[in-house]
């Protein structure tokens, strides 16, 4: 989320003087320690002049509360408001996106992040963040290309590279896909992401013993959602004969 200073400085800019407050601060502590109390004070504090404040610190305690969609509708509207300067908008537009994705909602997520570079453009972070939105709605060509964006302005993201080879896999561009996984792994030896992807490409091409070790070593030192992934694969290999 936005961080203080930025909210300050957008509250100099777009509040009325009255709304000049830092009411601000006592509104976020409020989120941290009861975000359904400070969800309803921002909400009233909106209709007294809170301005850009109230809507980001109402924006938080949505979020807070896990009601994400109904704060990525609040961070897009501050997003749209021509008041705010291009690199604050910018922010409200990528914080957005992020609560879409968080909401599991893609497709909005995309706008968002869009909106976000217009103002920025080319910035990595939000090239990176709309090409995994355009994953989840299997857009790989569109995924590439944000991913080639960004990793045109660095090339040692490992993280990237292993998402570039993903899309590229499922277009059926596998060379491409392997050399992504090869630097991938050259910068960051063991990887458990890019064992992930070398794993099912050995798979694929019928290495089944390559891909066990591959998911073994991923499901053994991957965290979350990789080592997940590495663990399912390795229940479908052995329910299909594996070892």
């Amino acid at each position: 989320m936005l961080t203080r200073a930025l909210v300050l400085a957008l509250i100099a800019v777009t509040a009325p003087a009255a709304a000049q407050e830092l009411t601000y601060d006592d509104c976020v502590a409020m989120v941290d320690r009861a975000p359904a109390a400070a969800e309803k004070k921002a909400a009233v504090w909106q209709t007294h002049g809170g301005g850009i404040a109230a809507m980001h610190c109402h924006a938080l305690a949505l979020f807070s509360l896990k009601r994400f969609a109904e704060a990525a509708v609040v961070l897009d509207t501050l997003g749209r408001n021509r008041d705010v300067p291009a690199g604050g908008r910018a922010a409200l537009f990528d914080e957005a996106g992020s609560a879409w994705l968080a909401a599991n909602k893609p497709v909005q997520a995309i706008p968002s992040f869009t909106a976000a570079l217009a103002d920025k453009p080319n910035d990595l972070s939000l090239l990176a963040a709309r090409a995994r939105a355009r994953g989840l709605i299997r857009d790989w060509s569109g995924a590439e290309a944000d991913l080639s964006a960004a990793l045109s302005q660095d090339i040692n993201r490992a993280d990237l590279l292993v998402l570039r080879a993903s899309a590229r896999w499922a277009q059926g561009h596998k060379a491409d896909s392997a050399s992504d996984i090869v630097r991938a792994l050259e910068i960051y030896p063991d990887y458990p992401p890019a064992l992930v992807e070398r794993g099912k490409m050995k798979y694929s091409a019928g290495d089944l013993g390559g891909a066990q070790k591959d998911w073994q070593k991923a499901a053994s030192s991957g965290q979350g959602q990789t080592a997940a992934d590495a663990k399912r694969y390795l229940s479908e290999l052995q329910s299909k004969g594996g070892k």
